[in-house]
This record gives C-alpha cells, structure tokens and sequence, in this order.
C-alpha cells in the first residue's frame, strides 16, 4: 500500500526589486523624468563623509513628477536605450515658495 506523493510546482522566490530614492532635477522630456539619488560615503584615505550622486532616467507615464519632487524609482526592464527605472510613488512634493 504505497502513497504516491504529488510535489508542489516549485515557486520561485520573489525576487528583490531594487528601489532608490531620489530628486528629481528635469521633467522637459515626454513620460521621462531625470532623478539625481544622493549617496554618502566614507573617503578611504582621509575618512571624511562625501556625498557621490548618479542621475538615472526613469519612466513617468503621465507627466505628473516636477522638478524638486522626491520620488522612489524602481529597476525595471528596459524601456529606452538610457531609461530601465520607473517612478513608483511621490515621497515629498517640491516647495513652493
């Protein structure tokens, strides 16, 4: 008297999307906006924090992120040749004073 025993379909883990959080510092192209992520790190040599950026394009769909807002973009696949980001969610809007 033998079980035959049914395996479940192995899933596969979620896999990590690597997220940033950064300011937006251009919204002149259409359904792209230009994020510029801040990240500090020690000197090696003098032990001093400096503050390095990168600037990732990221895709806007609907024109809605301006200059000065900090937003959360998403790795995704890519769009364009320069574009693989997604803007997900609006941290902080701009100030206007």
């Amino acid at each position: 008297m033998s079980q035959t025993q049914t395996t479940p379909v192995a899933e596969q883990p979620a896999k990590r999307q690597r997220t940033l959080v950064g300011q937006v510092v251009s919204n002149k192209m259409d359904k792209t906006v230009v994020v510029r992520v801040e990240r500090r790190v020690k000197h090696p040599l003098l032990g001093k924090i400096v503050v390095r950026s990168n600037k990732y394009k990221a895709h806007d769909e609907t024109n809605q992120y301006n200059e000065g807002d900090t937003v959360e973009i998403a790795e995704g696949r890519p769009i364009s040749r320069s574009k693989s980001w997604t803007v997900t969610r609006l941290v902080e809007a701009a100030r206007i004073i």
